[in-house]
């Protein structure tokens, strides 16, 4: 069966009505958002979790866990003004302080660190700073005055990802360690925050900190992006993810036709106003990503337990299934199950070191992790001395024994 030209036309428009893809922004660059559609929907499919023994092994994220409450100990002690405190002074601050067992069993594990000795008074075990660690902990505190603006950037760019350009003062609190601020920082605004940063009261009695600022901030992936020349940086304009696949990952062909897609999406910067989105399009989907990678940027290891991240969900816009981005792009997160948590880890930051800010905090804490290591050496010995010395003691019982009977 023949047609002519005109029937082949009007037979082409209703089996395909529309041929806008999201390619279309290369000819009308400023469309709003809600006129870009993919061709290939995402097909939501069990996406089976893959082992990557790479990033399981690195040491400063799955030690960061544990440091923390070390961090906090060294604090207490570097603090008091004669560099020592007696066991009573923390024993009974354990939750606070994130201690996961008994406080003087946890600072027994870490002789590197913390050195015990009797104190003055009825024989109370007491701690200070060996010093090797008093010494890291001078060189922490120069790092705090010495990179002071770049700290408060990070925190900048952290309550600009919010909806409201605020962020409840314990929400900030909570993240603290991460962004590598120092625990009294809020607390000094004077020295540490500058005039762009107020505190204000929230809507549910709250007390947050805002930011004002009318620059436009430069996500990292935009700034990258500038740099090998691919963005100009107009509205809407695409850019690529950097994807970094795990060996032996395989992903259904329509899960890769539609990351495809993706990829090619126009980039919403999570500095910008994104009131004007769907909230269930993939163009809402890769802001969403945009954020994560963005907010894992500016961690000191670029990674942070996942269930802390989703506490951010209702400040910085993100949907209710925010987890599932992260198990949708397995080339731009790795989920680490070590430590009976999981940690989410932005790959890239491990893949292109030139890609990612290097944070000034992670070199002292990798000292730190280096003590630890150090302490695990110092009671492996300890313990097979112990034995050594159970044995000879059992010996020299046996002979002591062996000689009253024969005297007898």
């Amino acid at each position: 069966m023949l047609f002519n030209k005109p029937t082949c036309k009007t037979l082409k428009n209703l089996i395909f009505p529309s041929e806008q893809t999201i390619f279309s922004f290369l000819r009308h660059p400023h469309n709003p958002p809600h006129t870009y559609t993919q061709k290939f929907n995402y097909v939501d499919v069990y996406m089976k979790w893959k082992k990557d023994s790479y990033y399981d092994s690195i040491e400063q994220i799955h030690k960061s866990i544990v440091l923390k409450p070390i961090i906090s100990l060294k604090n207490c002690i570097s603090q008091d003004p004669n560099g020592c405190i007696p066991i009573s002074d923390v024993s009974k601050r354990g939750i606070q302080l994130e201690v996961p067992m008994k406080v003087a069993r946890f600072l027994r594990l870490y002789p590197s660190i913390f050195e015990e000795f009797t104190g003055p008074q009825y024989n109370l075990p007491w701690f200070r700073l060996t010093p090797e660690a008093d010494e890291i902990d001078r060189e922490e505190k120069r790092v705090y005055e010495d990179c002071r603006e770049d700290l408060r950037d990070r925190l900048k760019k952290f309550i600009l990802m919010s909806k409201e350009k605020v962020l409840p003062l314990k929400i900030i609190q909570g993240m603290q360690w991460y962004l590598g601020l120092p625990d009294d920082f809020l607390q000094h605004p004077d020295k540490n925050l500058d005039e762009s940063f107020r505190f204000v009261e929230m809507e549910d009695g709250l007390k947050g900190l805002a930011v004002e600022s009318g620059e436009k901030v430069l996500s990292t992936v935009q700034r990258n992006a500038m740099k090998k020349g691919v963005y100009v940086g107009d509205p809407m304009e695409a850019i690529e993810f950097p994807l970094f696949p795990s060996k032996g990952l395989r992903l259904r062909r329509k899960i890769v036709d539609w990351l495809k897609e993706f990829q090619k999406l126009p980039y919403v910067s999570p500095y910008e106003d994104f009131s004007h989105l769907e909230p269930d399009s993939d163009i809402s989907e890769k802001r969403v990503v945009g954020l994560l990678h963005e907010l894992l940027s500016l961690f000191v290891e670029h990674s942070a337990e996942r269930k802390k991240l989703l506490c951010l969900k209702k400040h910085m816009g993100l949907p209710q299934k925010v987890h599932k981005a992260f198990e949708r792009h397995p080339s731009m997160f790795y989920l680490s199950l070590r430590n009976k948590t999981c940690t989410a880890i932005l790959k890239e930051a491990y893949c292109d070191e030139s890609a990612i800010e290097r944070h000034p905090l992670l070199r002292v804490r990798n000292k730190y992790i280096n003590l630890m290591r150090e302490s695990a050496t110092i009671l492996k010995t300890r313990r097979v001395n112990s034995r050594f010395a159970d044995r000879w003691d059992s010996g020299s019982e046996n002979e002591d024994g062996k000689e009253v009977a024969e005297c007898t």
